[in-house]
């Protein structure tokens, strides 16, 4: 797969996802967007890949939003495919992964760039970060997912006013609102997020998978979220990681996950 608007590094378990259209911003078009679906798709199908990172190439953009470019002649008809695409292979996608998706916000996370953030398992943000989604400045409304997740991370009222004014909130701003979890200067971002993802990488790949899917669960309209929780609790008791997990334990020994 030849890739011409991401860098794809793999390193010790990891793997990394620079955004890489820096004369855009690193904003969204078509391209990108289905070369972020097939990188995805081949990192979280690779058992050796336990955490998966989504970063903008430089310093001054994650990804400052879709290509406007690219859509501002569409039809209503257009519009409403592009919005359902972008859901099925990349926003969506990506929040059902079974393999943890961390965004490092490293700069300009506007539209689309927050959206992608948002679609993400959560969020770390370098102090140059800024947010927002300015959709309604260009008459639209986020088509991403904006509408839906952020008020799920900040609250409605917060959430409302930022759609409506179209404004930016700074890392700060963000890491206070829940938006984003650590806020760290642009110059550790890197370790910030390699020190959480070596962490997570010291747990049970399956169970991470089944915890991924029980916390989705509880916002996904008409499912009852505690019921998947219960299933995935007792799927776990079949797994070689549980066995491995608990002998560990009893034994007083670090436990070897093998994601079986």
């Amino acid at each position: 797969m030849t890739l011409e608007n991401i860098i794809l590094e793999h390193e010790k378990g990891i793997a990394t996802l620079f955004i890489n259209r820096p004369e855009k911003l690193n904003a969204l078009n078509k391209a990108t967007i289905q070369e972020l679906h097939e990188t995805l798709k081949l990192v979280d199908e690779n058992p050796d890949v336990r955490v998966i990172i989504i970063t903008g190439s430089g310093e001054k953009a994650f990804v400052a939003g879709a290509d406007i470019a690219e859509f501002a002649h569409f039809s209503a008809e257009e519009g409403t495919q592009l919005a359902a695409t972008g859901h099925q292979i990349l926003f969506d996608f990506i929040e059902n992964m079974k393999t943890p998706v961390i965004a490092a916000i490293n700069g300009f996370a506007l539209g689309g760039g927050l959206e992608l953030a948002m679609a993400c398992h959560f969020r770390i943000a370098s102090e140059n970060a800024k947010m927002g989604l300015p959709e309604t400045s260009l008459g639209l409304i986020p088509g991403y997912g904006g509408t839906q997740r952020l008020p799920q991370l900040i609250g409605k009222g917060r959430a409302t006013e930022m759609i409506l004014t179209a404004g930016m909130i700074d890392a700060e701003t963000a890491k206070v609102y829940g938006l984003v979890n650590h806020v760290v200067p642009q110059s550790e971002l890197f370790s910030a997020y390699m020190t959480i993802a070596t962490r997570i990488m010291k747990n049970s790949p399956l169970a991470i998978s089944k915890a991924i899917e029980a916390i989705n669960a509880n916002f996904i309209s008409g499912v009852n979220g505690f019921d998947v929780e219960i299933n995935a609790f007792g799927d776990c008791f079949a797994t070689e990681d549980f066995k491995e997990g608990t002998t560990a334990f009893l034994e007083k020994r670090k436990a070897e996950f093998k994601g079986k």
